[in-house]
């Protein structure tokens, strides 16, 4: 169910919680892969510099902790601009979304979403 429902998700659509406050909206739209890994611990080449390795690892999506990061990328996803974390984004599991119609309902408060590092 989760990939027809962010397939009919835009960047730029309203994103309502589940008490149907406004959190933000859609900034990103990542359909999920079965095939990901589940838990990938980042692999430095040995000829590799330190400051390669956190280059390579710092602008990767989602920016979440290794083990949420995974359950993301096999679920898909969605980050969602806000300005009620500090971080200004939060990201949303696919299973996390309610219904899609003019914006996007999702099943959980805010509270709920994971923030961006």
């Amino acid at each position: 169910m989760s990939q027809p429902v962010l397939s009919r998700v835009t960047t730029g659509m309203r994103v309502l919680d589940a008490a149907g406050t406004n959190i933000g909206t859609v900034d990103l739209v990542q359909r999920g892969d079965p095939n990901a890994v589940t838990v990938q611990a980042p692999t430095a080449d040995p000829g590799s510099s330190l400051d390669e390795l956190i280059e390579s690892t710092a602008t990767e999506e989602p920016d979440v902790p290794a083990d949420l990061a995974a359950r993301l990328r096999h679920a898909g996803y969605l980050k969602v601009s806000t300005d009620q974390v500090s971080t200004g984004a939060v990201y949303v599991l696919a299973d996390q979304i309610a219904a899609v119609t003019d914006a996007v309902r999702l099943d959980v408060p805010l509270t709920d979403l994971p923030a961006e590092e």
